[in-house]
């Protein structure tokens, strides 16, 4: 509390050692330059949670409750009446030639520093820091050691960070140098089949990364999905096996994405041999052996994220290994510097890092940075704690000064170790991506259960509220489908049900109480199809009406019909596999011919299911599950994108939607997204089109911020507009 903190630090005065003499700059305390006063609200006295009658009473403020008031956050300790409040620093009888400048700063500080900068310091509250800006229009008092202290230790933290920023600009420099010299230009890479060839965006790509590896840096590829950051990585690992650097390197990907991997890596260079370090504990067991005693021969190695922190035979193994390169495919999922993941992939034994992504800044600055300290350890691990600081705080004002400064800082970062090309500059040809946001009326009866449930959990006790998971999850699953609750099964039809179950042969012995205990935790839907399973249940089961009783399925329905008419071909994503299966109820009903993937599809049948709705044209929609079918997977055949319920996160969403809008696509794609009006899902929208304001602040670039490798390619696009930060 401030109140230990303000017992246990010592009051210290500056003395002056010349008593005939004046010490430079303002002795006494901080004194803010003289401005127009104005009155300044009492804070609301500190009240005990004692478990009293008393401390739910509202108490009037007295001069005496403030001075016994010691323990809030705003306590009157912070600005104190004695002259000590800038002397907080020194108890030596000899003068300080740094004082006078250190004092300047510091003044300079609080009287310059907006809200959310006091809010840097220790212990000071957005509440604290709002009294001390009150307090420098009205006040003329000194300030705590405290804050003082505070103070400083935010100032040596900008220091850290200026100093990391003028690293990285001399590290931009001399690469700009080295392309200004014209000394980066290549050709693409003679290894590689020569059937393809690269795009001049993607030669420039991994110029790029051929620059970084000759500055011995790390980086992280960030092009916009569907520009082809696989085929780029496999030319540099090519490039790097021409020049007589063979590896081993280590590729590590989401499960989803294992074997289009593989297949990118034998189609695009066979020449390089290709280990996969997946299967059972048993295969892996044995290509561990194999590979520790130089059994087999590989240049790299594929595996996944969930094995590469796997047990710990499987993390022993990649730190056993001299690694050349490892390249993280999906790197965003790096970027939780505390997470258990972050921390053993970071102990992989590798001499460089890359990573793949199209969505490097999803949340906050702060994730951004995580993924460069990934990269850099040796150059970011000594400003972590700075940097954390720096970059983790909200802002309190949207586009405040504040705000602005961090990301022009963090652009200064990250300049020289993120290459980011967005498709609508490299790929001018590539058709338009068109975004329809429908807001669909819930049905009746729909409205009707989900007010019901807001009010409940609205008015429930705290006990009751911490008793639901996910409060959040519930609303959100009825603003998609009554069914995913369970409403139309009562207790008492319940009760009924599990007398019935008796009767079949596999539950003559069970309790009925017991089987009514297991369906009270079931959804409508999943009874429904318990329903269908059980002959002596069958009459229970629920009409089409009530399947399709959901504001989004009725304009889906429409949707459907009119996308099929018109010849058009739909990928079908939800979060929720339990919609899918009502999804795959309704497009029976209307016999739409369909496939589909989600997270509980083999990973051999994965890449089938994917070639299968490229070539058979007769196939209508592809459902997919948002997580396990967003990620590097090749959807081109389709145009439509039609998200039935969006992500909290809308990173997710877009690369969901970039499955079918990348290279190789030759139709307007449309991306259609249902939202439940009037629901929880609005502020979902809003919160993540928020998100999206951040990217947009990080990549704009005003007159003369673009960074041009000038030099890099042949012909026409010799300036092309690459580096976009």
């Amino acid at each position: 509390s401030d109140e230990s903190e303000a017992s246990s630090a010592p009051k210290r005065e500056i003395k002056n050692p010349n008593p005939s003499t004046s010490v430079p700059q303002p002795v006494p305390a901080l004194q803010p330059p003289a401005r127009t006063v104005r009155s300044t609200p009492q804070p609301e006295p500190h009240r005990p949670l004692n478990g009293t009658k008393e401390t739910r009473k509202r108490r009037r403020p007295t001069p005496e409750s403030r001075k016994q008031d010691t323990s809030s956050e705003d306590n009157a300790s912070d600005f104190e009446e004695s002259p000590r409040g800038l002397d907080s620093d020194s108890d030596s009888d000899q003068p300080d030639e740094t004082l006078p400048r250190v004092k300047g700063q510091i003044l300079n500080f609080f009287q310059n520093a907006t809200v959310d900068e006091l809010t840097l310091i220790a212990g000071c509250s957005l509440k604290k820091a709002q009294k001390i800006s009150r307090y420098f229009l009205s006040s003329r008092n000194g300030l705590s050691n405290e804050l003082l202290a505070g103070c400083r230790e935010v100032l040596r933290e900008r220091e850290v960070v200026q100093g990391l920023m003028g690293k990285c600009e001399d590290i931009s420099r001399r690469m700009t140098e080295v392309v200004q010299k014209g000394q980066g230009s290549m050709v693409q890479p003679h290894i590689l089949n020569s059937a393809f060839h690269l795009k001049p965006y993607q030669l420039i790509g991994l110029n790029w990364l051929v620059l970084l590896h000759q500055n011995e840096l790390s980086g992280i590829l960030a092009d916009e999905m569907g520009l082809g950051k696989t085929i780029q990585a496999i030319s540099f690992l090519a490039h790097l096996y021409q020049e007589g650097n063979p590896g081993p390197h280590l590729i590590t990907v989401p499960s989803s994405t294992l074997d289009n991997w593989v297949r990118e890596l034998n189609l695009w260079c066979p020449s390089l041999k290709v280990l996969v370090y997946y299967g059972s504990i048993e295969e892996r067991r044995c290509v561990r052996y194999e590979i520790l005693n130089e059994m087999v021969d590989y240049n790299i190695i594929v595996s996944t994220y969930n094995l590469a922190i796997g047990n710990a035979s499987d993390r022993s193994l990649f730190r056993k290994l001299k690694l050349e390169y490892a390249v993280f495919d999906e790197g965003h999922m790096l970027k939780n510097m505390s997470s258990l993941r972050y921390r053993h992939l970071m102990a992989i034994n590798a001499k460089y890092r890359l990573l793949l992504t199209g969505t490097p800044l999803q949340n906050n600055l702060l994730e951004l940075m995580s993924l460069l300290n990934f990269i850099m350890p040796n150059m970011f691990s000594s400003s972590t704690s700075q940097i954390a600081k720096m970059f983790a705080m909200k802002s309190s004002e949207e586009q405040s000064s504040f705000e602005r400064d961090r990301i022009a800082h963090a652009k200064l970062i990250m300049k020289p170790f993120i290459l980011r090309r967005i498709k609508s500059e490299v790929l001018k040809q590539l058709p338009a991506k068109e975004e329809q946001i429908e807001f669909c009326p819930m049905s009746e009866k729909q409205q009707q259960l989900y007010d019901e449930l807001f009010n409940r959990l609205k008015n429930a006790r705290n006990e009751e509220k911490r008793e639901l998971t996910n409060v959040m999850m519930q609303l959100r699953k009825m603003a998609n489908h009554p069914l995913l609750h369970r409403q139309y099964y009562t207790s008492q039809r319940l009760a009924a049900m599990s007398r019935l179950m008796l009767k079949e042969p596999s539950h003559r012995e069970s309790d009925p109480a017991l089987i009514q205990e297991d369906m009270a935790l079931m959804s409508d839907f999943e009874l429904h199809r318990l329903c269908q399973q059980y002959t002596v249940l069958i009459e229970h089961q629920l009409d089409m009406d009530l399947l399709q009783d959901s504001g989004k399925l009725q304009l889906l329905i429409q949707i459907l019909k009119d996308l099929k008419e018109k010849g058009d071909r739909v990928v079908l994503f939800s979060q929720f596999t339990m919609m899918l299966d009502i999804l795959e109820v309704l497009l029976k009903h209307h016999k739409h011919r369909y496939i589909r993937l989600d997270g509980s599809t083999p990973m051999g049948d994965r890449i089938v299911l994917i070639d299968q709705f490229n070539t058979d044209q007769d196939i209508f929609v592809f459902l997919l599950s948002t997580r396990a079918g967003g990620l590097g997977i090749n959807l081109t055949s389709a145009n439509v994108v039609i998200l039935h319920d969006i992500d909290c996160n809308p990173y997710n969403d877009k690369q969901a939607e970039d499955r079918c809008h990348r290279v190789g696509q030759t139709r307007t794609v449309k991306v259609i997204k249902l939202i439940s009006k009037d629901s929880i899902e609005d502020a979902m929208l809003r919160i993540g089109q928020r998100k999206l304001k951040l990217e947009q602040d990080m990549t704009a670039t005003e007159e003369g911020e673009l960074f041009y490798w000038c030099t890099l390619v042949l012909g026409d696009i010799s300036v092309y507009p690459v580096y976009r930060i």
